[in-house]
């Protein structure tokens, strides 16, 4: 969905090369299906709130595969999106 959010996600890691994309766009992608199907949040490509939650949330997920808890202030803009972005209570 998001078309910009493979290379903003790469520079913001640092990765110039092609070798991890397949990788990295899984993570993007899960991401997106997991607030969309389970959180219940419309996501718009052209919001840019959305694409850069998109791209820490998945620099999180990259950057820490074992730990399991979600830092503070990703938890405070996911509940944001929910409320304001159409979350399944909404």
């Amino acid at each position: 969905m998001f078309t910009q959010a493979l290379p903003i996600f790469k520079s913001k890691l640092g990765i110039t090369s092609t070798v991890r994309d397949e990788y990295l766009l899984a993570i993007l992608q899960g991401i997106e299906e997991e607030l969309t199907s389970i959180q219940g949040i419309t996501l718009d490509e052209t919001n840019t709130v959305h694409l850069m939650f998109v791209i820490d949330y998945a620099e999180y997920r990259y950057n820490n595969r074992d730990n399991p808890t979600l830092p503070r202030h990703l938890q405070w803009r996911l509940h944001n999106l929910m409320l304001k972005g159409g979350g399944p209570n909404v």
